[in-house]
């Protein structure tokens, strides 16, 4: 079964119980005041009778007095402590045959159904010095009662219809404002089947219920589906140009090895040789994506205090031992603690360093700064610097400065995209600095352990 029909079933049928009940109670409500009315009309009628006429201890009244105060199909009875009618006059003396006389010490009254009508029948005790020495016994057809009850019957019933319909056809709109962007997404997801292209929901207005909160979700769900299926192909792509050159490097020489054969040894050294350095180069590239997909798909897994001013001078110290370069490294403070994974982030202060000795020949300085909330690391060369406008481009995949793209350096361009990935890991934040010929600044900063 549709949503759309349980919706419009449900709605239907909850207001009709509804209204069932209300018309229920208001009908009960209605009969209950209507004969309460006509029962107070009756007890104010003999209590007049009984103030006005003296009634002796013979019970006796006259029957013209009587006949003044009884109305169209009713009855009037004095009856006795024996409930015997003492005195009794009637305008329908079928009605005075079925009802049988009633001796009652209290006032009250009741229906009694007869002839498919209602018969409201009232009884007044008569006192005389303190006792109740007889019944006044009045009851008349309540006619009217019926053909109102008929009345309210067939306007409920009619109210009761026409709001079903109107029910019906109001769940029919709701339903289909409701399924709208619902049908919407199954449509877009049937295409997104078919054609295996990723699509977003069309959200006209902006309403903020859970129908558009399912929609926006959707959308959003597809737009990081989208940015990761881009970055797949985009790695796909990157990845294939990278490695095109080494294949191809080595398919040609191994052409040459073919052609000439090991019997001239300078060719052969020459092809051996650089057939050794890109397969260096295809092994520590592929090393170096495997540790970039890595680092994208999972959490740091050893998190622990770190001391970044003990790490930066172990680095820094063997930096300068093994290029033998001059590093000056700045600090504020003897420890600056913060969480993280050390040997990631130990990872970070040697790429930066290591970019730093490749494309500077001047003093490296590195600058460790704390504030209340965070601690800062600042890599600074004084070297060739990076063009403005390539600045925000090269924590890219594979993406080199164009003076700095010489195979004879050894970068991949993935270097400052995993020192990136690790920062945000690290929920740190990274930023560069750079001017061309006058050198660049790398600074990250981390959130310190409380």
């Amino acid at each position: 079964m549709k949503i759309t029909t349980k919706v419009n079933l449900f709605i239907t049928v909850s207001l009709l119980v509804s209204l069932l009940i209300v018309n229920t109670i208001v009908f009960f409500l209605f009969m209950k005041t209507t004969v309460n009315m006509e029962a107070h009309l009756v007890f104010k009628n003999a209590s007049e009778m009984l103030k006005k006429y003296h009634i002796s201890k013979s019970l006796t009244l006259d029957k013209n007095l009587l006949n003044s105060y009884m109305p169209s199909h009713s009855f009037i009875r004095i009856v006795g402590p024996n409930s015997t009618t003492i005195n009794q006059v009637t305008n329908d003396k079928v009605l005075v045959q079925k009802i049988s006389p009633t001796f009652s010490t209290e006032k009250n009254f009741e229906l009694r159904p007869f002839q498919e009508h209602q018969n409201l029948v009232v009884h007044v005790p008569i006192h005389q010095n303190h006792k109740v020495i007889g019944t006044l016994e009045i009851s008349e057809r309540l006619s009217g009662l019926e053909s109102r009850k008929d009345i309210i019957l067939s306007i409920m019933g009619t109210v009761t219809m026409v709001s079903v319909l109107l029910s019906f056809l109001a769940g029919r709109w709701l339903s289909a404002i409701i399924m709208k962007p619902i049908v919407s997404m199954i449509s877009t997801m049937e295409d997104i089947e078919q054609s295996g292209t990723l699509k977003k929901i069309g959200i006209q207005t902006e309403t903020k219920d859970e129908v558009y909160k399912m929609a926006a979700t959707f959308n959003r769900m597809i737009s990081k589906l989208k940015e990761n299926s881009d970055k797949q192909r985009q790695f796909i792509s990157d990845a294939s140009h990278e490695l095109k050159t080494p294949v191809t490097v080595i398919s040609s020489f191994i052409t040459i090895l073919r052609r000439h054969g090991t019997q001239d040894e300078t060719i052969a050294k020459e092809a051996i040789e650089a057939i050794y350095l890109e397969t260096n180069r295809m092994k520590n590239l592929t090393k170096t994506l495997l540790s970039l997909a890595e680092l994208e798909d999972s959490e740091p897994v050893d998190i622990k205090s770190v001391d970044l001013v003990s790490l930066s001078i172990a680095l820094v110290t063997q930096f300068m031992q093994v290029y033998d370069r001059p590093i000056i490294l700045h600090k504020n403070s003897h420890s600056i603690f913060i969480k993280g994974d050390e040997l990631k982030l130990k990872q970070v202060i040697i790429i930066f360093l290591d970019n730093a000795i490749k494309y500077s020949t001047d003093v490296i300085e590195v600058f460790l700064e704390s504030n209340q909330h965070k601690a800062i690391l600042r890599i600074k060369d004084y070297g060739i610097g990076i063009p403005e406008e390539e600045q925000s481009h090269v924590f890219e995949r594979f993406y080199r400065v164009d003076k700095a793209r010489k195979r004879d350096s050894g970068g991949s361009g993935l270097g400052l995209a995993i020192a990136k990935n690790i920062v945000n890991l690290h929920k740190g934040e990274i930023d560069i600095q750079s001017k061309e010929h006058a050198g660049t600044e790398i600074k990250v900063t981390f959130p310190l352990t409380n």
